[in-house]
């Protein structure tokens, strides 16, 4: 094995005896996902060649300062094993939750043990900056049991942005402090739970996890609930419930309540009656410090010309960092070559073609599309709802998004809007594209202009 990849990929690992299985404890999931992808099949190996032996082995997550503890893991974590058969055949098994008691208050805290466990997310590793200092603060602050006109909070953003990471870093935060009454599950899960609580006529066993013995709820995509009127209720009541017995609450949501289309009024009313925390895409400086820390926490060397290159390209998500640094470190690996230049271009076509670019300001995006569009960008940012100007403001929008790094507030008010537009309009535009082929075409002469545009910027 390479020098790098040893260093990178195994030396982390710490392993420990559980009877007659190896657990092998993984710094993060990241970590887990590629050791299991790449090289557990090697440690078997070389592992029954020593012990003469097939064995069981797991990989499991914890935190460094975790995995440094004494204790039964299999209790802790959530683990992922591998049993090798006699035929020397693996066969993947997931280890099965202990039967839960059927006290509520047990069985809130072992749902929630397990969710959590999965995924170490930490408010300690979350990167903050203006994107989502708020969200981050108020995450805190509830965790801590402080705030009461935070409640409740309700944290919304696309996909891959953070929410989920603040929303199961309250649930842990609020365990660590010895809260065993914490409710994590999403919409989904709370309306399958009702729905088999009615099938099975074990509403009370329902009321006693969700209201009696719930002092913490965290319920995520709030935007799955659309159009299911029975849930709704439920929920509704469930909140009334909660808040009336001073509990906390935190809801999240891939748009703001006013948005989900199907929601009844009250139940809209109720999710904004405390905090709404919105999270924005990321500038250069968090992707930046985002990479950073993946690379890490991963044991990866990420030299600080391809990390750069890496920022200026991918503007999107913390999702599309990992992508792109998950494809970067396994090239590395497979080819057995250090990270470079070369190897990172080529990560970055392989998943989202990118030429040389420069990130260009608002004001430069706002005029390349009014001069496509034959107008001025005064007009633009003006109050005109006209569809000869309604369509060229939600593009200068979109592109200003992908082709900049200014937060969403700043290019709402580059055209005098509310970032909320902003996020729209890219929603709107990105829809556009997939359905009205005239639309895309101009899309991508407009997309052709300002490619040109970010390369003279850099010359």
């Amino acid at each position: 094995m390479p020098a790098f990849t040893l260093e990178a990929w195994v030396r982390p690992l710490r392993a420990r005896l559980e009877g007659e299985r190896l657990l092998l404890v993984c710094p993060t999931a990241f970590h887990r996902d590629r050791v299991r992808e790449r090289f557990l099949a090697l440690l078997e190996s070389h592992l029954e060649e020593v012990r003469g032996a097939p064995m069981q082995v797991a990989l499991i997550v914890a935190p460094p300062s975790a995995a440094k503890g004494h204790g039964a893991p299999s209790q802790e974590l959530q683990a992922e094993h591998t049993a090798t058969t006699g035929a020397n055949r693996p066969a993947v098994q997931r280890v099965r939750p202990q039967p839960e008691k059927r006290d509520g208050a047990r069985n809130a805290a072992a749902a929630a043990q397990r969710t959590e466990a999965s995924l170490p997310y930490r408010f300690d590793n979350f990167v903050v900056g203006p994107c989502n200092a708020l969200a981050r603060e108020a995450s805190v602050a509830v965790a801590r049991g402080g705030q009461t006109g935070l409640n409740p909070l309700y944290l919304t953003a696309e996909g891959g942005l953070g929410k989920t990471h603040l929303a199961r870093a309250i649930a842990s935060a609020a365990r660590e402090q010895g809260s065993s009454r914490v409710v994590y599950t999403s919409a989904e899960g709370f309306t399958n739970d009702f729905m088999a609580a009615i099938r099975t006529k074990q509403m009370d066993r329902f009321k006693r996890r969700y209201r009696e013995t719930c002092r913490l709820l965290v319920l995520e995509d709030v935007q799955f609930l659309s159009a299911k009127r029975a849930t709704q209720l439920e929920l509704f009541h469930t909140l009334s419930h909660l808040l009336d017995a001073g509990a906390r609450i935190v809801l999240s949501g891939d748009r703001l309540p006013r948005d989900v289309d199907g929601l009844d009024p009250r139940l809209r009313s109720q999710l904004t009656a405390g905090l709404v925390a919105e999270l924005e895409p990321p500038d250069a400086r968090v992707r930046r410090e985002i990479l950073r820390q993946k690379a890490a926490s991963g044991g990866v060397r990420l030299p600080d010309d391809c990390r750069e290159l890496i920022v200026e390209n991918v503007r999107g998500s913390v999702r599309d960092l990992e992508g792109v640094l998950i494809q970067l470190v396994a090239s590395a690996s497979l080819l057995k070559r250090p990270i470079d230049e070369e190897l990172t271009r080529a990560a970055l076509h392989k998943l989202q073609p990118v030429g040389e670019t420069h990130p260009l300001r608002p004001n430069d995006v706002l005029e390349a599309v009014a001069a496509f569009f034959r107008t001025r960008p005064e007009t633009l940012a003006g109050r005109s709802r006209r569809r000869d100007v309604l369509w060229p403001r939600q593009l200068a929008m979109y592109l200003c998004s992908r082709y900049t790094d200014a937060p969403q507030k700043e290019i709402g008010r580059l055209l005098g809007r509310e970032h909320t537009s902003v996020r729209n309009a890219v929603r709107v535009v990105e829809r556009t594209i997939l359905e009205h082929a005239p639309r895309r075409y101009q899309v991508e002469a407009l997309t052709a202009r300002i490619d040109a545009l970010s390369r003279d910027a850099r010359h």
